[in-house]
């Protein structure tokens, strides 16, 4: 069974990308096998892929050795074409129809489990958050966002880009940015470049922390990101300037000065002081 092109089944299909959804293709073949090769050896796992639409990536992914490929499309217009790949390839392709933000990834396939996947724009952020609270069931994460976006899941303390995405991924996983791609390689040309960003698990949190209280910590504090840490601190606790002292951290700092593991120290103080 030969497949028509990525283009043929956009125009049989009227597969017009839509801004709405977040959607730009990506065509280029070698782009695509870069993105597949950078997850390293793939032998025997499963690789979910997350808003496949015209299926450029699946076909990479599906030429690879894993073991299945699962993929997740909210577009039922792209219904017929993962179809396609479906009946070219019953034994490894398989593909659910729904809001990735509605699936429990975790109790997809077997191990060892990866995503892989050219994440819609509009949702991207929001899908990396909730997969954090389950990260340790995949063995890596190949995702491509805005470079905006990875950059500021890569940045370091005292960068304008660091803030609360750095500090609660950088605690359960090690980030590497691997390449950037050039609005021109997509369809539409988004208006931005895009970053290709591997994410690897930790077998445990860097730091010990209550997860809760350090998203909780993270979202008040980068909320005023501008005010000094004794000022953002006072909405969650009586005593910010006895906290700051234990955690051995200047009061006047800023968020963007603290590192991940001041910030778990704050965390754990918190927490220490309610009980």
């Amino acid at each position: 069974m030969i497949l028509p092109s990525l283009r043929q089944l956009i125009d049989q299909y009227d597969l017009m990308p839509k801004s709405s959804l977040g959607q730009h293709f990506l065509f280029d073949p070698n782009l695509m096998d870069r993105i597949v090769k950078s997850a390293g050896n793939l032998n025997n796992s499963t690789i979910i892929e997350i808003g496949p639409g015209p299926g450029g990536l699946t076909r990479a992914l599906l030429e690879s050795p894993a073991h299945s490929i699962i993929a997740i499309e909210q577009d039922l217009r792209f219904k017929p074409v993962l179809e396609l790949l479906k009946q070219k390839y019953p034994n490894k392709f398989d593909f659910i129809l729904d809001d990735a933000l509605k699936i429990n990834l975790q109790t997809l396939g077997q191990e060892p489990r990866l995503i892989i996947a050219n994440l819609p724009y509009n949702i991207a952020t929001i899908l990396l958050i909730n997969w954090l609270d389950y990260i340790r069931s995949f063995s890596q994460l190949i995702l491509m966002f805005q470079k905006e976006v990875a950059d500021r899941l890569v940045a370091k303390p005292g960068s304008k880009a660091y803030g609360r995405l750095s500090i609660l991924v950088q605690w359960l996983a090690d980030v590497d940015d691997i390449f950037d791609i050039a609005p021109g390689s997509f369809f539409p040309p988004p208006k931005v470049y895009s970053t290709v960003v591997r994410l690897t698990p930790l077998s445990e949190p860097r730091f010990k922390a209550n997860p809760y209280t350090l998203q909780n910590l993270t979202k008040t504090v980068f909320g005023q990101r501008r005010k000094m840490i004794r000022h953002s601190l006072r909405g969650l606790t009586n005593d910010a300037q006895s906290i700051l002292h234990q955690a051995n951290i200047a009061e006047t700092l800023r968020p963007e000065d603290l590192t991940l593991e001041q910030f778990c120290t704050l965390a754990n103080l918190l927490d220490k002081e309610k009980n």
